[in-house]
């Protein structure tokens, strides 16, 4: 997954050093030592190699790679590279996809919220055991886990101006809201006093290890944790949004005349709506 994501990189590099961009350092060092080291950090190192015996192990895997290594990919804007490097049919492609219904319903804060508080809610559930103790699964859901994030954090990011401020302020007081909500599992595990994925035998590892109720209640630490940590980058990029769309708003009233001015105050005291 590192290899092919890093060799799919460096060649979007090339295609558009070709078509005469020159694409910064840095956002090449943030893909590959961010983006791409958190990933292998978290399934090369300890989290993916005890995430089946330790529940804590598991729970902060799936955290991790759903809320915050999305987050950290992006800041290597693949997307923007992709569009460097391709030409001008490419690039209609793209912006057609931009555009659709699916990327503006996946890049709602809310829906990204929702998504995460219904992954987070398998802890609570027996499939969280099937998942965690079988070699395959565990395999398979480091890769879909982070798909899935990446499905949600991109448009999230890429949706600066689509939509209208009292759009982006509802969104915001909502997500607020709605933010909370992927904190709820973590605290139904820390305050559980019963093992909910049913395995209640200690896997054999190190004499370290914690007994079931013990890991669970730590993987309730960590997972309240994390959800409350993600939260901030979200609302940070709501601001933003709303803060690109109030000033691309103010420079559209700034370029109408004074007669244009007032004809569209005289409209909206008139309760009409202005033409597009």
């Amino acid at each position: 997954m590192v290899a092919v994501a890093a060799v799919l990189y460096a060649l979007g590099i090339r295609r558009a050093a070709r078509a005469g961009i020159v694409w910064p350092r840095r956002r090449t060092v943030l893909f590959f030592g961010l983006g791409l080291g958190s990933y292998a950090v978290i399934e090369l190192g300890f989290l993916g190699t005890y995430s089946g015996g330790l529940r804590w192990a598991f729970v902060t895997r799936i955290a991790l790679l759903l809320m915050v290594v999305p987050a950290l990919v992006t800041l290597g804007k693949p997307l923007e590279l992709l569009r460097a490097g391709l030409g001008p049919a490419g690039r209609e492609r793209l912006d057609r996809v931009a555009h659709s219904r699916v990327f503006r319903i996946l890049g709602n804060a809310m829906v990204a919220t929702l998504v995460a508080a219904a992954v987070f809610c398998l802890f609570l559930t027996p499939l969280a055991g099937v998942l965690r103790t079988s070699p395959i699964i565990g395999e398979v859901i480091g890769v879909a886990t982070l798909v899935v994030g990446l499905l949600l954090v991109v448009p999230l990011m890429v949706l600066t101006g689509f939509h209208t401020s009292t759009f982006l302020a509802i969104e915001f007081l909502l997500a607020f809201v709605e933010l909370l909500v992927d904190s709820i599992p973590g605290i139904l595990l820390r305050l559980n006093d019963a093992v909910v994925d049913g395995i209640t035998t200690v896997a054999p590892g190190a004499l370290w290890w914690p007994n079931p109720l013990h890991d669970q209640h730590l993987a309730g630490d960590f997972l309240w944790f994390i959800a409350e940590v993600a939260d901030v980058p979200i609302l940070i990029i709501l601001l933003i949004r709303w803060n690109r769309r109030d000033r691309a708003e103010a420079s559209s009233f700034d370029e109408l005349s004074d007669a244009e001015h007032d004809a569209l105050v005289q409209a909206h005291l008139r309760g009409e709506q202005p033409a597009r």
